[in-house]
């Protein structure tokens, strides 16, 4: 009868094995990764690892439409491949989810033992399972899931990085292909300059001095136009790398020109407190000082690191009966008796009431257990609980850097939206009517050359000027995305009373006299 138990209990175990086959699916954590990108950057499409294929068709048709800034993100959040790799973080948490919610194996142990001279040999066995795993698997399924959801959001803001990274080198490509431009249009002046002074040397009115000065432009704007050509290329080569793309960077074909400067003010407390909010380091890091918080209390559960508890079968050994000689005990018992005696024969039912009465094997329940006696776990639970407060000071401290960042990017993008209105409307526009009026003057003997030169130099500074103050006005934006983990969009659309900027230089700027051409011959 025991016996029979025992191989009711061996043919369950095959049927449990099913029971922990477990399936690890990260795919849901994927969507929730790419929402929260989504969310940071306004954009709809990132790279999911299950569309591994689909992903260089995608991006050759957005490559070759030609990018906007908002496209170039898109094909940076697909085709990325240092965010790819990230997102293959989240398949290795949601595993250690999985795996955090099993059982241990069960522990099967059996022993057959055979007595010498032959007969029934000694047969032990046991089935085990350790019942830790009762109250220590919540515990571990808790810290996972926020390890899980600390990698998801830790991906989240890799993405929003990614994307405020991109903008600016996009933007700075395009301040690099302005760059160019202009210093085209520089040698284009310098060259038409040169062909007016050497018109007016053939007719006697300047020497060869005029005509050397006039060429010395000519020369220099050739030397730019060759290294703004290099500038341009290489910003195009550190977009290429940031979207994933192996072909020629300076092929790319960007179509959106620098943004215009938004003419809104940003309270500085407000940007705080969305920065607060949306920051996904932050939920990030909240994250990961909840999963400490629970590895010390699961440390305390392993207190008792092993209770196995299942049944327990023995079956005795007995040695082999030797077989009977009929002749030879009848022939015992009749000189025993004094004649002819019928030795003693056992029934079957007596041999089955004989066997009954011996005990064969024996069944019952088997408890083992790990005693802390020496080792409690004391230095894991101190080292867990030490770890717990540093997530909190780590916590603390990124906190108060988001407080400041925050602060430095609402004012970094308010001055530079400034600097760039304010090269825009007032000092691009003197400079070229400053080096029109020289050039009238020069063209009519009415000033030297050297005034025109001056008034070129100057136009072309400022123009560079403005370009690069809009370049900084656009990478403000794409910053000011990144300290408060929202697109620019949303932001303005979030932000109080926001209302069109009234600035001291926009009401100085009004004060700027237009030069004359008297002026302009006063002032060279």
């Amino acid at each position: 009868m025991h016996q029979r138990r025992l191989y009711r209990i061996t043919w369950v175990i095959p049927l449990l094995v099913p029971l922990g086959c477990a399936q690890v699916n990260p795919t849901p954590d994927y969507r929730r990764a790419a929402e929260e990108i989504m969310s940071a950057t306004a954009i709809d499409t990132v790279y999911d690892p299950n569309e591994d294929a689909e992903i260089g068709r995608r991006v050759a048709e957005i490559v070759r439409a030609g990018l906007t800034a908002e496209d170039a993100v898109r094909v940076a959040l697909l085709n990325n491949p240092t965010l790819q790799a990230a997102f293959y973080r989240i398949g290795m948490a949601r595993a250690d989810v999985v795996q955090s919610g099993l059982f241990s194996n069960p522990s099967l142990s059996f022993s057959l033992q055979f007595p010498e001279g032959g007969g029934r040999s000694n047969l032990q066995a046991s089935l085990a399972q350790n019942i830790v795993d009762l109250w220590q698997i919540p515990v571990r399924k808790r810290v996972s899931e926020s390890t899980l959801t600390e990698t998801v959001l830790s991906i989240g803001r890799d993405g929003a990085r990614l994307a405020a990274d991109v903008k600016a080198a996009y933007f700075a490509a395009v301040a690099a292909d302005r760059n160019l431009t202009i210093a085209k249009e520089n040698l284009d002046v310098a060259r038409n300059l040169l062909d007016v002074t050497q018109a007016r040397q053939k007719a006697g009115a300047v020497g060869e001095l005029d005509v050397n000065l006039a060429r010395s432009p000519v020369l220099t704007a050739e030397l730019g136009v060759q290294s703004a050509r290099f500038g341009a290329d290489t910003a195009r080569r550190r977009l290429a790398i940031l979207l994933g793309l192996t072909g020629r960077g300076e092929e790319l074909q960007l179509i959106e020109p620098l943004p215009q400067p938004p003419e809104m003010s940003l309270p500085s407390d407000h940007i705080v407190e969305v920065a607060l909010e949306a920051r996904l380091d932050l939920s990030a890091a909240r994250q990961a000082s909840s999963a400490a918080e629970q590895r010390v209390r699961e440390e305390y559960l392993k207190v008792f690191p092993n209770i196995e508890i299942g049944p327990f079968l023995e079956r005795s050994e007995s040695r082999g009966q030797p077989g009977r000689n009929i002749l030879a005990d009848t022939a015992r018992s009749s000189v025993a008796a004094g004649g002819l005696t019928v030795p003693d024969i056992q029934s079957r039912g007596q041999r089955d009431q004989a066997r009954r009465q011996e005990i064969n094997s024996i069944l019952g329940p088997a408890l083992t257990m790990t005693l802390p006696i020496f080792d409690q776990n004391q230095a894991q639970i101190a080292k867990a609980e030490y770890e717990y407060q540093q997530t909190l000071k780590q916590l603390d401290a990124i906190e108060r850097a988001v407080v400041q960042e925050a602060r430095q990017a609402a004012d970094q993008a308010e001055t530079a939206w400034r600097i760039a209105r304010y090269y825009e409307s007032q000092v691009v526009p003197q400079a070229q009517q400053a080096l029109e009026l020289s050039d009238t003057s020069y063209r009519a003997g009415k000033t030297s050359i050297v005034t025109v030169l001056e008034a070129q130099r100057t136009l072309l500074a400022t123009r560079r000027s403005s370009v690069d103050a809009a370049r900084d006005a656009a990478e403000a934006i794409a910053e000011l995305e990144r300290t408060t983990g929202r697109p620019l969009n949303a932001l303005l659309l979030q932000t109080p009373a926001a209302h069109p900027e009234s600035t001291e230089a926009d009401a100085n700027a009004a004060s700027i006299q237009e030069p004359t051409e008297s002026t302009m011959e006063a002032n060279p």
